[in-house]
């Protein structure tokens, strides 16, 4: 039912009242979106490894969610490593994982090592060569930046599609 609300708008479900603020179509829309993202996030690692456990590893890999293996470059590993200390290094999860969401102009690296992302903050700064922020365990970066990311770190990083509406 549509009723006034003199602070947003004169036309606004009750439901976009909520402290939220999603609409019973945004929540629709949502719920629709998580089927067919769980399809699309099928190959996903059904966990994360420390860069420092996958380094001692033969053929460093990960068991992915659909049974299938995602295997990493020693290369990449390496480079990472030359980036990272020690510790950064054991606290470092990969694959690191790149949200793209409804928002098609920025991607977001989620910042699982703890210490408000300072591994992943490091990677990604050393990596575009610019100094990026970790806001609610999220590093924000724009397409042209992902580009730059996935050529580098073509192995070490998957992507995440997420049902996150972005008004």
């Amino acid at each position: 039912m549509l009723k006034p609300f003199p602070d947003k708008g004169p036309f606004t479900t009750s439901e976009q009242s909520e402290p939220r603020g999603e609409s019973s179509y945004e929540k629709m829309l949502r719920e629709c979106l998580r089927g067919e993202l769980r399809i699309v996030n099928a190959g996903l690692p059904a966990s994360q490894k420390r860069l420092a456990d996958l380094l001692t590893e033969g053929y460093p890999h990960v068991v992915c969610n659909d049974g299938s293996t995602h295997f990493f470059k020693k290369t990449e590993l390496e480079y990472l490593a030359s980036i990272l200390d020690a510790d950064e290094q054991k606290a470092l999860l990969l694959p690191m994982l790149v949200e793209v969401g409804a928002n098609q102009a920025e991607a977001n690296i989620l910042a699982l090592s703890g210490h408000e992302g300072k591994a992943e903050k490091k990677v990604i700064s050393e990596a575009l060569n610019m100094p990026v922020a970790c806001e609610r365990g999220r590093i924000r970066i724009y397409r042209p930046q992902l580009a730059l990311l996935r050529r580098k770190f073509k192995t070490t990083t998957v992507y995440v599609f997420s049902p996150r509406i972005v008004v």
